[in-house]
């Protein structure tokens, strides 16, 4: 977020009067892809870019730097505009002790409940993150860890249990769950090379064919093990699998994939625990916290 608080400041200065109007230019000074300007916040409900920009100017506001003449409407101030012109640097550490920043955020901790303003970091312990940044990377840090942890457990789980448990995952995902769907293991030997088939059709004739290999994470699988998958499909007349490991998949075996007409799909040790934590297999609810922002249409002057 800091390095967006002089840049919104100039663009206040001029014509723009809000975060979005300040997007444009904030994507052609930084460089911005499409893609980047794209980017979702974990909670969905707005791009990371406007939600920079958008507490950029929040700030900017609170240090008095940037005045609201009206509903909806920002402009740089006259210290913004002085600051400007003495060509002052401002990034977060800065803003964060200016005393009209300090005393508008004590204000507003005040108003909020709190008896006397929380404690905040010192400037220089303080990051350039927007709240829900913070919140956005605690939770991919919460994640990472908890995937860590279902795979320590899938190396150890019995290879049967494993099957079934992939089987219950594509289940979750809407693979064979429908009024006619149905999916059920095979024999444990004997099976060809298949460990699980899934019937989208009440008469089966829409199949997907389930390989499931729980391997330690430092063994790959290999061109050799694809093609024995692929053999399997073709003897039974199948064209859809889903080839699912703990482990990894090699470069080889992936590029096997382009040659074949067969449509597969490789699931990876990172993937499946992804997926697991996405559909709720294997993990359980523990906290969940609600993100709210300010509904503009709510507030929309209907006659304006």
């Amino acid at each position: 977020m800091g390095e967006f608080l002089l840049p919104c400041l100039r663009l206040l200065a001029g014509e723009a009067r809000n975060a979005r109007a300040c997007l444009p230019s904030l994507q052609r000074e930084f460089g911005l892809t499409g893609e980047e300007m794209a980017e979702m916040l974990k909670s969905g409900t707005r791009t990371r870019v406007f939600d920079r920009a958008d507490w950029a100017i929040f700030h900017l506001l609170k240090a008095g730097l940037v005045d609201r003449p009206a509903r909806g409407v920002m402009v740089a101030s006259d210290e913004g505009r002085a600051w400007l012109a003495a060509r002052k640097p401002l990034d977060w550490r800065i803003i964060r002790s200016l005393p009209s920043h300090q005393a508008a955020m004590a204000k507003a901790a005040q108003k909020s409940g709190e008896s006397e303003p929380s404690p905040r970091p010192a400037p220089a312990d303080l990051p350039g993150e927007t709240p829900e940044d913070v919140i956005d990377r605690a939770h991919r840090e919460i994640e990472s860890a908890l995937a860590d942890g279902i795979l320590q457990r899938l190396y150890a789980i019995n290879p049967v249990r494993f099957e079934r448990l992939i089987l219950e995952l594509l289940a979750k995902m809407g693979y064979g769950a429908g009024n006619f769907g149905s999916h059920h293991m095979t024999r444990a030997s004997g099976d060809g090379g298949i460990d699980g088939i899934i019937h989208e059709d009440a008469l089966g004739l829409d199949a997907v064919y389930i390989q499931a290999k729980r391997y330690a994470p430092e063994i790959k699988v290999g061109r050799p093990a694809i093609q024995q998958f692929i053999g399997s499909l073709t003897g039974e007349g199948a064209t859809k699998g889903v080839f699912v490991t703990t482990s990894t998949f090699s470069a080889d075996a992936r590029a096997y994939l382009g040659k074949v007409q067969h449509r597969v799909v490789l699931i990876d040790g990172a993937h499946l625990a992804r997926l697991m934590i996405r559909h709720g297999v294997g993990v359980r609810d523990r906290l969940t916290y609600v993100i709210r922002s300010v509904d503009e249409d709510y507030f929309a002057d209907p006659e304006g």
